[in-house]
């Protein structure tokens, strides 16, 4: 998120100071439930369908195959110049009809990653800065990003409480959902920031 979200709320805050701020893909109305949930994952979904329905479809349908075999699922955006959701539908378009769901979904992986003996998707190493982030998403920056079945994506809406009880025992601290708007604002109508 780094500085548009710093200039956004720079902008929010001292209105009379600044005079804009651009934040182009910072979500900076997530907070506070000012923007829907799911908005990010809608638009990951329309992006999809619009590139292709049949592969909308396939991996609609995928997750409870994914499910069996895969514990945390991610998504990928339609982003120039390599615009990988084309790259991963054009291969599970053009994979034989009569193969199974994760067969398809594994011919879009050929088809983003090259054909490979072996796909491995290692771990990581958590650096200060991850751990930072995770810590003060838990004490002041509340996103509450979630899914409902209006998605490709299964449900998974966002729960205050199970996430309190998450940065309770994790960092023991109880989270502020309201922390960002009422230091920074937010819930002004955008025409005023304009």
């Amino acid at each position: 998120m780094g500085e548009v979200v710093l200039a956004s709320w720079f902008r929010l805050k001292y209105p009379h100071v600044a005079l804009g701020a651009l934040a182009s893909s910072a979500p900076i109305l997530y907070f506070d439930a000012i923007t829907p949930q799911n908005g990010y994952l809608s638009i990951v979904t329309k992006d999809f369908r619009e590139a292709s329905e049949t592969c909308y479809q396939t991996i609609l349908k995928s997750w409870s195959e994914i499910d069996k075999v895969a514990s945390e699922p991610h998504a990928q955006y339609n982003h120039p110049p390599s615009y990988p959701v084309t790259m991963v539908c054009s291969g599970i378009d053009g994979a034989p009809s009569e193969i199974d769901i994760l067969s398809k979904i594994f011919a879009g992986v050929v088809a983003y990653f090259g054909n490979s003996s072996c796909y491995v998707n290692g771990p990581r190493n958590i650096s200060e800065t991850i751990e930072g982030w995770s810590w003060q998403r838990c004490s002041e920056m509340v996103i509450p990003i979630g899914c409902s079945n209006d998605t490709m994506f299964p449900p998974d809406p966002f729960n205050l409480s199970s996430y309190t009880e998450q940065c309770n025992s994790e960092y023991g601290v109880p989270p502020r959902p309201h922390w960002v708007t009422t230091y920074f604002g937010g819930h002004v109508h955008i025409d005023s920031l304009l």
